[in-house]
């Protein structure tokens, strides 16, 4: 990769570059294969973490209710959102794929604090706490109740190419926010399958330094076009390279190289448009 001031670009200010977070910033890329496994119900055998720290006492498939989080709300313009939040240090956003806050993005969120990061759960959608299945099986109807809402919403705009999703502006300021409580260089932002791109929308705000792509599936369609999109406006498109240039930051992404909702001509764009200041992960 290039050099610039004698280093290599973006890992100063990357998630696991150091400047994040200290030990925070150190352990987070290798829980990356875990974003994509725990929350997509794959497995990853390499995955758990070490030493004594993991959270035994939650359940791994019934409801869980989150009561080692503290619950808060957050509003900005007018919109308020539940938030469920845990630990100390640097704040990481973790936005949860659909249905929604499932036991497994909150054991993920725990694997977080672990790591010595303030955990942020906003709720997007879907019932904090309740599985995404029901045995081995989807438990479609609370899918379908979920992502339904969630595709029609303007909030999300799931089938817009070239824009921005205005959530992601609400995801903003929160990261803001909590900038301002937890301290730090900065916030880390993880977004998983739906809400895999919000956290590259977010980088346009000066706090966020370590965006994490965790199969980003928007927008959604079949269309060549909508699989090389990347759900950003040109505007914040242009203002996050310019991030990347100026501020040394660098955006980090996640996918199953099979994985049909996050095509591969989605990396292939973000490799295009970001250059060196996007580092792929496929698995």
């Amino acid at each position: 990769m290039p050099k610039r001031n004698g280093r290599v670009k973006g890992e100063g200010a990357a998630i696991g570059g150091g400047s994040f977070g200290g030990e925070c910033a150190s352990k987070v890329p290798g829980s990356l294969p875990r974003v994509a496994n725990e929350t997509s119900g794959g497995t990853d055998p390499g995955a758990e973490p070490k030493g004594g720290d993991e959270v035994t006492d939650q359940p791994a498939d019934g409801f869980d209710p989150l009561t080692d989080f503290e619950k808060t709300t957050f509003t900005h313009v007018g919109k308020t959102r539940d938030i469920y939040r845990k630990g100390s240090g640097p704040a990481v956003i973790v936005m949860a794929e659909i249905p929604g806050i499932t036991p497994k993005v909150a054991r993920f969120a725990r694997h977080v604090v672990d790591i010595g990061c303030t955990a942020i759960m906003p709720v997007l959608f879907g019932t904090p706490g309740r599985p995404g299945f029901k045995g081995s099986r989807p438990d479609v109807p609370y899918v379908v109740s979920s992502i339904g809402p969630a595709c029609v919403s303007k909030e999300f705009a799931a089938l817009a190419r070239g824009r921005t999703a205005p959530v992601t502006n609400w995801l903003r300021a929160l990261a803001a926010h909590e900038f301002e409580v937890c301290g730090g260089k900065g916030v880390g932002a993880v977004g998983m399958c739906f809400t895999g791109g919000f956290a590259l929308g977010m980088m346009v705000d000066e706090h966020v330094l370590a965006p994490v792509l965790s199969q980003p599936s928007l927008p959604i369609g079949p269309s060549a076009k909508k699989k090389a999109d990347l759900h950003l406006s040109p505007e914040d498109l242009a203002r996050v390279k310019q991030r990347i240039e100026q501020d040394d930051v660098c955006v980090l992404g996640v996918r199953f190289t099979g994985d049909k909702l996050s095509p591969p001509e989605r990396f292939a764009s973000l490799r295009r448009e970001l250059g060196d200041g996007f580092i792929g992960v496929e698995i």
